[in-house]
This record gives C-alpha cells, sequence and structure tokens, in this order.
C-alpha cells in the first residue's frame, strides 16, 4: 500500500533542492585577455591588464539566467612602459590608491543570434558606474588541458568608452576620448 504523506514528503523535498541547470567557469587570467587602445596624437597605444579574475555562470537552457561578474587590479596596467605605467596609475589618470579595482557586473545576457551573445551591466572605472553593453561570441566548450577538467570560451568581445564620462581628463586633445575595450575569455568550469 502506498503511503501519500510519504510521497507528499518526497515531492517537497525534490522542489525545494535548488536548480543546476547553471554550471560555473572561472576566468583564467593566463589565458584571458582584457586590452585597450587610445589615440595618442596621431597613432594608437596599446595596453592590457594582467591582474583579473571572474565568474561566468552559463545557463545553457535559458542563456538569459547567465551572469557575469569580474573584477580588474586597476594597478595591474600595463603598455610595455613603466614610466608611462606608472604614471596612468597615479591619480591623473586611474589613481589606484583611491580606485583599486574595475569591475564589471551583469544584468542582463540575451543571444541575439546563434552563438552571438549582448551581455549588459553595471561598470565601475576610477569611482564611476555606468550601464553598458557589450557583444561577444560564446566559442562553446572542450575539454580542457587537466583530465576531466572542461573549459568555456568567450571571444571577440569589443566595447568603446569615454574616458570623459569616467572622469579621466588628463591631456584632452593630445590622448583620446574615446577606449577600446577588447575581451578574450578562456574560462574553467567548477566541478561540484
Amino acid at each position: 500500500m502506498r503511503h501519500p504523506f510519504r510521497t507528499l514528503l518526497a515531492v517537497l523535498a525534490l522542489a525545494a533542492l535548488p536548480a543546476l541547470a547553471q554550471d560555473t567557469y572561472k576566468i583564467d587570467p593566463v589565458h584571458s585577455e582584457i586590452s585597450f587602445k587610445i589615440r595618442h596624437l596621431l597613432a594608437k597605444v596599446n595596453g592590457r591588464f594582467t591582474k583579473f579574475s571572474g565568474d561566468i555562470q552559463v545557463d545553457a537552457k535559458d542563456i538569459t539566467k547567465s551572469t557575469v561578474e569580474v573584477s580588474i587590479d586597476a594597478a595591474s596596467i600595463n603598455t610595455d612602459n613603466e614610466a608611462r605605467d606608472k604614471h596612468l596609475r597615479s591619480d591623473a589618470f586611474f589613481d589606484v590608491a583611491k580606485y583599486p579595482t574595475i569591475t564589471f557586473k551583469s544584468t542582463s545576457v540575451k543571444e541575439v543570434s546563434k552563438g552571438k551573445l549582448e551581455v549588459t551591466g553595471d561598470f565601475t572605472l576610477h569611482g564611476v558606474t555606468k550601464r553598458i553593453t557589450f557583444p561577444i561570441t560564446n566559442a562553446g566548450t572542450m575539454a580542457g588541458m587537466q583530465p576531466g577538467s572542461v573549459v568555456g570560451g568567450f571571444t571577440d568581445g569589443a566595447l568603446t568608452i569615454n574616458r570623459n564620462e569616467y572622469g579621466i581628463k588628463t591631456f584632452p586633445g593630445a590622448l583620446g576620448d574615446d577606449v577600446a575595450i577588447a575581451l578574450n575569455v578562456e574560462a574553467g568550469k567548477i566541478t561540484k
């Protein structure tokens, strides 16, 4: 004979379990890139950040439930010129003593075509937070270098910000206002 009370308890227990639709990926800074390009007089100067971390929650069944959080160490800026990098860390530019981190926290993710995503979220730089949207390609997943590991790729991310909107106004005219940012991310799946 079945016991309806036991059946009810089993159903309630299953309902209380957390949804397992999302996979968590931790950004691998060694195999990822956050770089930028800005005009200096008549040429362009490239730079990058070498220290950053972040988590990407991917919901394969409903991509709109996916999330991204990234934190960048502003002092890790590198333009391959130590004197310039020191100046960029100063209060004339990034003021890393006062604003040590640059952050991004997504508010929405949508797929605009197969594998092509648009990620919107709050971007904080130099103490100023603005809502931004950028395109990025979901390159999929594959087996990683370590046995049993899985990696995900998110490539060709690109956006342009106006540095003046974040309170970085040094050398107007000599430096361009627009900063082109490129994102390429490899992230390792966290196994439970």
